[in-house]
């Protein structure tokens, strides 16, 4: 697709692990920033992150804001990526300086975190209540890929505005753009990958730990299961981080245990047995409330210290 820029004022709240490369491709790509006429104003809960990312592009416009409202007001569009549901609730509910405070007729929302399904439906139903557009735009992809504009939006709610940012902020941002109808669905996608990927993770783990405890060179493991059936990009990056014990946050293991547990609700209320990511479930919360291991803000590899400590293994006690 071909790429275009914009001609307006685009905002950005929330320059965290994953907001930070998103936002970055905006002025990489020159999407926006390019010009008085289409500054990328931004926002986030450290101001200081905010400062940074200007000094890292002096020669793009680039202005901050003090507030979310004022973020939504100085444009047409707006990106949210917030970390976690608290957060996203704290920044879009707050009464004076919130997103939902700066909106207001022709203003649009896309918001991009992980949240449950009543949660983005409550702020769909809240920006268009004040004569606003609001697409969910959940994605599938970690730091790196934000960086390098490798996400995968998945996305549900007003077509007009997925159709209006596609071939702009979605191209500079993602290699693929999914519209999966009205709102709810985007998240629900987003629940099934993002569960399914966890539950791989564990296994992976125990694949691993197996390996070793039981004398196998775990990188020639790594090679084997790379040649075969079950060959995956996120075994391949993760094993020869995972057995050097390098765990240097890209998906947090609290983000992916807070996805996991959120499918598993979904699964519940639609009748559904989802036996496997339970019990993955319950591994990734053990490593998260570890104090000794203390895993939660480190990459969801690090379950595999949990299945370490849970071990009984010569290999596990000598590690």
């Amino acid at each position: 697709m071909k790429m275009s820029a914009v001609t307006a004022p685009v905002g950005f709240i929330g320059l965290g692990i994953m907001g930070e490369g998103m936002v970055g491709r905006l002025i990489t790509e020159k999407v926006v920033g390019t010009s008085e006429s289409n500054p990328l104003v931004i926002w986030n809960r450290t101001g200081s992150k905010c400062s940074a990312f200007q000094s890292k592009h002096p020669d793009a416009n680039i202005i901050v804001k003090s507030s979310a409202k004022e973020v939504v007001e100085s444009c047409g569009v707006t990106y949210c990526m917030l970390s976690t549901p608290e957060a996203s609730r704290e920044v879009f509910e707050d009464a004076e300086n919130g997103v939902l405070a700066g909106v207001s007729e022709g203003k649009s929302i896309v918001d991009c975190a992980t949240l449950a399904e009543s949660d983005m439906t409550r702020m769909s139903k809240e920006v268009i209540s004040k004569g606003g557009r609001f697409l969910e735009a959940p994605v599938s992809g970690s730091k790196g890929p934000a960086a390098t504009g490798t996400l995968i939006f998945l996305c549900a709610g007003s077509k007009d505005l997925f159709d209006e940012v596609l071939p702009n902020g979605l191209a500079a941002m993602g290699k693929a753009s999914h519209f999966l109808g009205e709102i709810g669905r985007g998240t629900r996608a987003k629940l099934v990958v993002n569960s399914l990927m966890g539950t791989m993770m564990a296994a992976y783990s125990e694949g691993l730990a197996l390996s070793e405890s039981v004398g196998l060179d775990p990188s020639k493991i790594i090679e084997i299961i790379g040649q075969g059936a079950i060959a995956s990009p996120i075994y391949a990056m993760k094993g020869p981080k995972m057995i050097a014990k390098d765990h240097a946050p890209n998906f947090p293991l609290k983000h992916a245990h807070k996805d996991m547990k959120l499918a598993s609700d979904m699964a519940k209320e639609a009748g559904v047995s989802y036996s496997v990511n339970d019990q993955a479930e319950l591994v990734f919360r053990k490593a998260r409330e570890d104090a000794d291991l203390n895993v939660a803000d480190a990459d969801f590899s690090a379950v595999f210290e949990q299945i370490y400590k849970d071990s009984t293994s010569t290999f596990a006690k000598e590690r």
